[in-house]
């Protein structure tokens, strides 16, 4: 996957990893970089990076009308970067189940709506990636961010199984398993974290 020239989609691009990711993409001579999130106006300093490069689009992930829709707005992605997520505390037993079923909405599902919903764009543009960004606890849990851990390990048995299935359609299947990364989500959680912007510089590498 060649990022020079590529037309990619971010998904969470508002702040953290995503917006460290919309900046690194554009470095990198993407021609185009949709930047999305559920609220518009909270792309305002992203836009700023580049504003003839980067699109603002509206987006929730979870919602299956909007993720259906996207492709229309979107037709001629070559990248999706699979970015957004949500992080609650808690243990297994503890959490509550709305909790839960929320993180699996966003980390889980959300990847899986926008895969489905752009593996045939890209693949209709002559071929690119999807991008899933994970977490090292989906294959070492940590049990007070019981949800969390589940949603991602889901996802990362998910992203194999799209891995296969598009193997023969010249688009690449990429997972990133991230330590601790310095950003609003993990404020919370008193560990050494890693800076946004050399994740994101290390995924587009």
């Amino acid at each position: 996957m060649k990022i020079e020239n590529a037309t990619a989609l971010v998904t969470g691009a508002n702040r953290g990893i995503g917006r460290a990711l919309v900046e690194a993409l554009i470095d990198a001579g993407a021609r185009k970089v949709y930047a999305t999130a559920r609220r518009i106006d909270s792309l305002d300093g992203v836009v700023a990076l580049d504003r003839e490069r980067v699109v603002p689009l509206q987006l929730d992930v979870t919602d299956r009308t909007m993720t259906s829709a996207l492709p229309a707005q979107a037709p001629d992605v070559t990248l999706l970067i699979n970015n957004a997520g949500i992080l609650a505390f808690g243990s297994i037993l503890d959490s509550p189940l709305e909790d839960i079923a929320r993180e699996f909405d966003t980390n889980f599902y959300g990847k899986l709506l926008m895969a489905r919903a752009f593996a045939p764009v890209i693949e209709k543009n002559g071929g690119g990636a999807i991008v899933n960004v994970l977490t090292v606890v989906a294959l070492a849990s940590m049990p007070g961010i019981a949800a969390y851990n589940a949603s991602k390990a889901a996802a990362w048995s998910m992203t194999q199984s799209l891995r296969g299935t598009l193997a023969g359609k010249g688009i690449a299947v990429v997972s990133v398993f991230p330590g601790p990364v310095d950003t609003d989500m993990s404020a919370a959680i008193p560990v050494p974290k890693t800076p946004a912007t050399e994740v994101a510089r290390a995924i587009v590498d």
